[in-house]
């Protein structure tokens, strides 16, 4: 059996205590309501995969590595920040209250913007042409 690092995780720890404390600030401030598109979870969770493309991309190509900066801001802060058990809640809701052309255009939404979000956060970093 592996031994855990502390220090990793602890790293991991305080990423997703500042990602989650900024999700649930965002949540209070703009709840979604039922039947609507969740436009505040759709956002972070592009914003995130965006985050997470530049700041993997950029801590593994342009910095020195380390054993602690992905743990923190990679799986912390984005893994906090954007969720994959928010995105599936909101999903089953607007199916239970029978919105499945909604609920339907809102998992393609996500999953189309979100793997944009990651080439995008990417490209920023390689400063790369974008053809889509």
């Amino acid at each position: 059996m592996l031994a855990a690092d502390r220090r990793e995780l602890g790293a991991i720890f305080a990423g997703g205590a500042i990602g989650a404390s900024l999700r649930t600030g965002l949540v209070e401030a703009a709840p979604t309501h039922t039947g609507h598109w969740p436009w505040l979870t759709f956002a972070v969770n592009i914003a995130g995969s965006l985050l997470l493309g530049y700041l993997v991309t950029r801590l593994q190509e342009r910095l020195p590595i380390t054993a602690y900066r992905r743990p923190l801001l990679g799986t912390g802060l984005c893994g906090a920040l954007t969720t994959f058990s928010t995105f599936q809640l909101e999903l089953l809701r607007l199916l239970d209250h029978g919105d499945d052309a909604l609920a339907l255009g809102y998992a393609a939404a996500s999953l189309a913007a979100g793997i944009a979000g990651l080439a995008l956060g990417t490209a920023l970093v390689r400063r790369a042409n974008l053809t889509w």
